[in-house]
């Protein structure tokens, strides 16, 4: 949306979490709450975020600098207003600003949209965002007049008994006009208990001096989900992996089991693709149509292409093309490129390479640090050797080419099209095209040998 900009507070300590780590840094499905945020306010169209830091703020900057921010810093703790304040130099009058948490991962940009429509049709100075709830206690609550017209949001510790009645809350989201924003922050008073300036307060401010102050009701009080322990953060990743879950059902995924099923919020999957239980589907993975993923596979910044089989296995930031198979029990190590209907099998590790097209690797092998060719065989036991102690080297293997079992590739060397590799060599040198290379020691029978050893023994 034009004219947007969006103030994300992030500067609190979250003790209840008891971690070294800052509480808006915490994951879900390797992704920071803030990042779920920052993305949501992106999501709904903001065209700048600044996000108010404090605690460990380094490490927040370091963390959300991945993002195209800006940060003002809140070097003391007091109170949501003055966290605002604190961003003072971002507000500009002509634009609309959004105030979100870093601890409420669960919010949507559809949501979003939805108030922001609302508090510009209603031409409102600021749209608080309220929920109806079942348990209201400890919340602040918003107070309308007999026309449902609001009227003032009242903390839950100064509310009447009628007021605690009130099932509405205050979310502490707001979207303020730029300039009654700004008006109302430099009149904003600490005369409290906790000696805080209160950005509920500014609601009060703005009604005193006439300007239309709106309440908009969510339809779903989850989103709003705040964040302040380690048991609040399991729950709030069970609601997101049964949003995310359902929305890849309804998308014309099968997920066998859903309650054993992990599903990151950037991951895309195709059509048809079937999802066994217990997957763990993380950061910008693609999963092309008609593949079937699992039981028991990691897959993390993965691309898959369509039809591809990956059966308890990991992968890691790599690409795999259309109607490959993988394991059981192969491990897919950054960087590799692998191609169409390719067989890497059990217990098999590739690493840092490429493997053309219609190769096979069926089990219990090591390539790593390899170019590799089309319709190669690699048999029991291929290990490419590509440490020498200091240095890693690469392979180069043609096409057609024949690897027999426990063969030894020592790189830096290169395998020509065509060659087979004799079972059990160990090959230090180039081998040229359509030959059978044999690196082995000649078989030896030592004829009395055992009675020998019996004799030294007694």
């Amino acid at each position: 949306m034009e004219h947007l900009k969006a103030i994300i507070l992030a500067a609190g300590e979250g003790t209840r979490m008891k971690s070294k780590k800052p509480k808006v840094l915490h994951e879900i499905m390797k992704k920071s709450m803030l990042d779920y945020v920052m993305d949501t306010a992106k999501g709904c169209g903001a065209q700048a975020i600044c996000v108010v830091i404090g605690h460990q703020a380094e490490a927040v900057r370091e963390a959300a600098a991945r993002q195209d921010v800006v940060f003002a810093v809140q070097t003391e703790r007091k109170g949501t207003g003055h966290a605002v304040k604190m961003a003072g130099d971002f507000i500009e009058d002509d634009k609309d600003i959004l105030i979100l948490y870093g601890d409420t991962p669960l919010i949507t940009a559809k949501t979003l949209k939805s108030v922001i429509a609302e508090h510009r049709e209603a031409q409102n100075s600021v749209t608080v965002v309220s929920a109806v709830v079942q348990d209201p206690t400890g919340y602040g609550r918003i107070i309308r007049n007999v026309d449902g017209q609001f009227v003032k949001s009242v903390e839950h510790k100064d509310a009447s008994e009628e007021e605690k009645a009130v099932r509405e809350i205050n979310t502490g989201i707001y979207v303020f006009h730029g300039r009654d924003l700004k008006q109302a922050l430099g009149r904003l008073k600490n005369d409290n208990a906790q000696g805080e300036y209160y950005l509920p307060d500014c609601l009060e401010i703005l009604l005193r001096d006439g300007k239309r102050v709106g309440a908009y009701i969510a339809a779903d009080e989850r989103e709003f989900f705040g964040v302040n322990s380690r048991v609040q953060l399991a729950e709030a990743a069970a609601i997101l992996k049964e949003r995310i879950n359902r929305r890849h059902m309804e998308n014309g995924v099968t997920i066998v089991d859903p309650m054993h099923t992990y599903i990151g919020a950037d991951v895309t999957i195709g059509r048809d693709t079937v999802l066994l239980p217990g997957c763990v589907l993380e950061g910008n993975t693609m999963i092309g149509e008609d593949c079937q993923i699992g039981p028991n596979s990691r897959l993390t910044d993965m691309h898959l292409g369509d039809g591809v089989t990956f059966q308890s296995s990991t992968g890691l930031e790599s690409t795999i093309g259309s109607g490959t198979t993988v394991g059981p029990f192969a491990y897919i190590r950054p960087n590799c490129r692998i191609g169409e209907k390719v067989k890497i099998g059990d217990f098999v590790e590739v690493k840092n390479s490429n493997i053309g097209n219609g190769t096979k690797i069926p089990h219990l092998s090591y390539v790593g640090d390899t170019d590799a060719g089309e319709k190669i065989n690699f048999g029991c036991g291929s290990i490419m050797v590509n440490y020498d102690g200091e240095k890693k080297h690469r392979t180069t293997i043609a096409d057609h080419v024949f690897v027999g079992c426990n063969v030894n590739l020592v790189a830096p060397v290169n395998i020509a099209q065509g060659a087979y590799i004799a079972a059990g060599s160990t090959i230090t040198k180039d081998v040229p095209e359509d030959v059978l290379a044999v690196a082995r020691a000649r078989q030896t029978v030592i004829k009395g040998w055992k009675t020998k050893r019996v004799q030294k023994k007694s």
